[in-house]
């Protein structure tokens, strides 16, 4: 049985995390798909976003503690060599231009709270919680987990995650503007799929360049940002969606951006 799916739906790509049975661990066939669903989202123009979602009622409790007992007797470079394929899916997420959003019940940890807060959108039902328990297991974070909590939360509150592995419940994280939105328990993907239908109305492209400089801006410095800023607006205005988006303006109505990506 295989414990991932990619569900094509058009103008969005859903990937399944189908390891219910041990609340959506990660697995290879895990990673082969988001890899695979993330780099045809790249490369084509009809695809407007990725949904990441799992089965079973919770979205992802990180890395296989089996998989994990038996890493100790791998060399430290074989070890680096794991980790990096998953740290390989973080930069596919953050460099993938179509915006990628986490469909979240139940809650996520571990890793797959990196996975979950590498994400554009973060859309979780009420009750989920997040757990960063590492430091329980004798382990550290991965997967860019420090960098995000560093951006998102507190330094009083990442400290309770990672130094005690203290859950934190999805309704706190989104007061803090951790989490895009809350769902009803059982709602999270129909959310996922109604943020999906708003961004497939947007200029797709435009909404890549905004992602990319989002990332350099949390990643770089202010000179560098106003350099990627004019370069990125430059190259905007010479593009079909800011002739429609500004002719919609100047006409008061509606910009039309799904018709460019029909005729393409």
């Amino acid at each position: 049985m295989s414990m991932a799916r990619i569900e094509d739906l058009g103008d969005r790509l859903v990937v399944w995390n189908l390891n219910a049975a041990r609340r959506g661990a990660l697995t290879p066939e895990y990673y082969e798909a988001l890899h695979e669903a993330l780099m045809t989202a790249a490369y084509n123009p009809r695809i407007v976003a990725v949904i990441l979602a799992a089965e079973g009622g919770f979205f992802c409790a990180g890395g296989d503690m089996g998989v994990l007992a038996t890493r100790a007797a791998q060399t430290e470079e074989q070890r680096r060599g794991n980790i990096e394929r998953l740290h390989d899916l973080v930069r596919t997420i953050t460099g993938c231009p179509k915006p990628v959003i986490a469909a979240i019940e139940g809650g996520a940890a571990g890793a797959g709270l990196s996975l979950a807060l590498a994400c554009d959108f973060t859309v979780s039902a009420e009750g989920a919680r997040f757990t960063a328990a590492y430091v329980k297991a004798g382990l550290v974070p991965d997967a860019g987990l420090t960098h995000s909590l560093a951006g998102l939360v507190p330094r009083a509150m990442a400290a309770r995650m990672l130094l005690l592995g203290e859950p934190v419940e999805a309704e706190r994280l989104h007061a803090l503007g951790a989490l895009s939105e809350l769902a009803p328990e059982g709602q999270s993907f129909d959310a996922a799929m109604a943020l999906a239908d708003r961004l497939g109305q947007g200029a797709s492209v435009t909404q890549g360049t905004i992602k990319g400089l989002m990332n350099s801006a949390a990643m770089g410095d202010l000179f560098a940002q106003l350099d990627a800023e004019r370069d990125a607006m430059a190259r905007a205005q010479g593009l079909p969606e800011a002739a429609e988006g500004i002719s919609a303006f100047l006409e008061k109505r509606p910009a039309d951006f799904r018709k460019l990506r029909s005729e393409t």
